[in-house]
């Protein structure tokens, strides 16, 4: 029997994809850790060996056409536009968004503990979203709901969107939606506390993403015009488009 060590621990490493050598590495790991400690071994192969994925923020943000693309595939009337609709006008992850309903709705505001957090966020229910539920198909004790009208599980219900997105050609999540919900507020100015109480956050981590990238975005845009000669007017009649479609504002002539 051969001998394992670094060297094929390396070459197995290079045989296969990032994420199946994580995997892999992971478990030779877990082995000779035992083995040491069983002192079957007298040194462990995989120490310092390292697997790096690359970066990555998670699910996608959906962009503006992909909201639009959602809409004109999947109609007022529609359970698909119910779901869609919660999604991006609550900003709730997808475990909340199938519990919320009639019973949490008090004189146009939705109050519902979420899930992760356990913070009770209160939801107006905007015009867009009310007139999406007025046209429904809704269930009995929740908004969105199966074909028979009842509650679904936050398992189901992703499968489900998940062929919904895709037959509007939109290859994107749930949560991508509760992004694109994030995004707008904050493009449109919503403060970090504001953003907390809304998605019920805690601690400034992740509305500070949010703010961070709209104030980014929205020098970007005041600065663009700094750019150009002062005598070109036509500059200041253009538009500029930010966050992959999320949002397009003329440019700020600068002051003098």
């Amino acid at each position: 029997m051969s001998r394992i060590d670094r060297g094929g621990i390396e070459r197995g490493i290079e045989r296969r994809n990032l994420y199946a050598a994580r995997h892999f590495l992971q478990a030779m790991r877990g082995l000779f850790g035992w083995a040491v400690r069983a002192k079957l071994a007298d040194s462990d192969p995989t120490a310092e060996l390292k697997v790096i994925l690359p970066a990555t923020d998670g699910h996608p943000t959906w962009t503006e056409d992909d909201c639009r693309a959602f809409e004109t595939r999947w109609p007022r009337g529609t359970r698909e536009r119910v779901a869609f609709d919660v999604l991006l006008y609550t900003g709730l992850r997808r475990g909340d968004a199938v519990r919320l309903g009639r019973p949490h709705v008090k004189n146009g505001v939705a109050a519902i503990r979420t899930h992760k957090t356990g913070q009770v966020v209160s939801i107006p229910i905007l015009p867009p979203l009310q007139a999406t539920l007025d046209a429904g198909p809704i269930g009995d004790l929740t908004f969105i709901a199966g074909e028979r009208g009842r509650p679904m599980t936050k398992e189901s219900f992703g499968t489900w969107f998940r062929v919904a997105c895709k037959q509007a050609g939109v290859s994107k999540s749930a949560h991508g939606l509760r992004k694109a919900a994030a995004t707008r507020a904050a493009n449109n100015g919503a403060t970090e506390a504001q953003l907390e109480a809304f998605f019920g956050w805690r601690g400034g981590g992740m509305a500070s993403l949010y703010t961070r990238e709209a104030n980014r975005v929205k020098l970007a845009r005041d600065t663009a015009a700094m750019l150009l000669p002062e005598r070109d007017e036509n500059i200041y009649s253009l538009t500029f488009e930010s966050g992959e479609g999320a949002r397009r504002d003329k440019l700020q002539k600068p002051t003098t």
